[in-house]
Order: structure tokens, then sequence, then C-alpha cells
């Protein structure tokens, strides 16, 4: 079974030309919203996102937004 909160109101953003493909983002992820691929992390289950702000908050490239506790 899948984890999903509010479908389409997640404010998770991802820019993967700022991703360094450290892998951060998805070792921090409760939910496993991210994950990587081609070197580049990648949002792969938007919905299952909390809005937790973990990943943005360790991303040391600042590739990644989120407004914690909208959605």
């Amino acid at each position: 079974m899948t984890m999903t909160y509010l479908k389409n109101v997640v404010t998770l953003r991802l820019d993967t030309h700022r991703c360094t493909g450290c892998q951060t983002c998805t070792q921090v992820c409760p939910h496993q919203v991210l994950a990587m691929e081609d070197k580049k992390a990648r949002v792969v289950n938007r919905n299952a996102c909390m809005e937790c702000g973990a990943c943005a908050i360790n991303c040391p490239a600042d590739a990644i937004e989120v407004k914690s506790g909208v959605g």
C-alpha cells in the first residue's frame, strides 16, 4: 500500500539543473518521494510527500523547494 496525502496539492519543486546527485534528499525523505535516476534526483511519488521539508533543508545545492505544512 502506498501512502498518499492530499492529491495534487504538494508544493514540492525540484530543479534538476541544480541537483548535484549527492543523494541526500533520497536518504532523508521518510516516504521515498525522491529517487535517483541518471545521477540526478527525481520525484517519483509526489502525492506521498508530507511536506516535512527534510529534503529541502538538507539539499546542499538548494535544488529543492517545499513549503512545509501547506499540503
